[in-house]
């Protein structure tokens, strides 16, 4: 009797032995992060899945920003969708409208998890928040630096570039005039970022009304009053004159600079990785350029947040929320500052790289950072709120190059790409009336 207990008992042991253990819950995040970003994504991935042994995260890249949207509204409405979504800062309007996300802040408190909301950089923290709620978890910011060759700069009899932009303009005329460079500057890609959004927050004069757009989907675009107008003259000055370059169809501006053909770009911090591996000559990095008047205020964020969205099992939030648990702590943000460019999104994370000592063999990975901390955040400068400002920007950028290009005065395209910017919004509040 006791030879048959045996045989029973390790019978059952060896059976309870070779079932499978109850597999991770898999959470899907959709992206746009291409290149070295990508696998920068993948290897966050790993970190976070042998971190803990419940949660399997699966980046899925779905191509650019507006390729994740597209992706996302059709798997929404079939029932497909994952849990979480990468959208750019501009999407924040089309995200909140849409009815169909969780905010972070609820998430992460039905989970447990304590998130320390207010150690979230100023800029930051005010783009994906309403009334005190965060909406998304901040992922990937930047903000536009100006990068600079230091050897051209030497050249001409300058230690580093000026920090208004009526001495740049000087320098920038003087490496021309001296045959340093043939393009002393080159005219970024998405320069509607930096030199008009960017430079009416740190210049704190309105780009739209009703706060930038946080005060409803009511707001209309003014840039084409005040001193921006000015600041895009210079600019088509600086064209005719041949100090300025645009890139042509199908070249990255980006990478002028890099070959040492451009002395100068404005660029997002995120850009470090590709100049630091590209660059056969010395340099550098630095704020961007004020008015000598100028309040200098903090600049704005590009980049993206994660959503959470609806229509998913308790568990499968439970698993997003360790993930951004996970995102969020210091280790992980110093991680990831470090291995993209992006900024640490937290006070906490900036110090620790500080501590590290990071900052003394990166110095200009530290631009960003203080840039964007830099002062208190106005009204002007907390950052933009319109809706399909994607498609606003299309618009904006024809007519304002119309401008550059001559085809028209720069006050009659300025006004033009108002009128046709206001349109956009305008269809969007029709459409989202009462959703804000």
């Amino acid at each position: 009797m006791l030879n048959l207990f045996r045989s029973c008992f390790f019978a059952a042991l060896a059976l309870l032995l070779i079932q499978p253990a109850q597999a991770a819950t898999t959470i899907e995040l959709w992206h746009a992060m291409s290149g070295a970003l990508n696998e920068r994504v993948d290897e966050l991935a790993d970190k976070f899945n042998k971190s803990q042994s419940e949660y399997v995260l699966k980046p899925v890249l779905k191509g650019g920003y507006d390729d994740v949207v597209n992706s996302m509204i059709a798997a929404y409405r079939a029932r497909q969708h994952p849990p979480i979504v990468q959208v750019n800062e501009r999407g924040f309007l089309t995200m909140l409208s849409s009815g169909a996300i969780l905010p972070a802040t609820e998430l992460m408190e039905k989970a447990g998890h304590k998130i320390n909301w207010s150690d979230f950089i100023a800029p930051v923290a005010t783009y994906f928040t309403k009334d005190g709620v965060m909406m998304a978890m901040p992922f990937n910011s930047s903000t536009p630096i100006l990068f600079y060759n230091a050897d051209h700069f030497k050249a001409a009899g300058f230690d580093k570039p000026a920090s208004t932009w009526p001495e740049l303009e000087a320098q920038l005329y003087a490496i021309s005039k001296k045959g340093v460079s043939k393009c002393a500057m080159v005219f970024p890609a998405d320069w509607e970022w930096s030199f008009l959004e960017n430079y009416s927050a740190i210049e704190d004069v309105p780009y739209a009304t009703k706060r930038n757009g946080f005060d409803g989907v009511g707001a209309e675009y003014v840039f084409n009053k005040g001193r921006l107008v000015g600041h895009m003259e210079r600019v088509k000055r600086f064209l005719d004159d041949g100090i300025l370059e645009l890139a042509g169809q199908g070249i990255n501006p980006g990478q002028l600079f890099i070959a040492g053909r451009c002395s100068t770009v404005i660029n997002s911090t995120a850009a470090h990785a590709a100049v630091e591996a590209g660059a056969k000559f010395n340099w550098n990095a630095t704020f961007l350029p004020t008015e000598k008047d100028s309040p200098a205020k903090n600049s704005t964020i590009g980049g993206a947040a994660l959503w959470t969205l609806k229509g998913h099992k308790d568990e499968v939030y439970k698993g997003v929320a360790a993930f951004y648990n996970f995102l969020g702590n210091v280790e992980t943000q110093v991680w990831w500052h470090k291995a993209t460019g992006y900024v640490p999104v937290t006070q906490a994370a900036y110090e620790a790289a500080k501590a590290q000592g990071y900052y003394k063999d990166k110095p200009t990975r530290e631009i960003a950072v203080v840039q964007l901390a830099r002062g208190t955040p106005s009204d002007n400068s907390k950052g933009f709120r319109l809706g399909n400002s994607a498609q606003a920007n299309i618009a904006i950028k024809e007519e304002i190059q119309a401008g550059l290009l001559g085809q028209k005065p720069m006050q009659k395209a300025m006004d033009d790409a108002v009128g046709r910017g206001n349109e956009v919004l305008r269809q969007f509040e029709k459409v989202n009336a009462g959703k804000y």
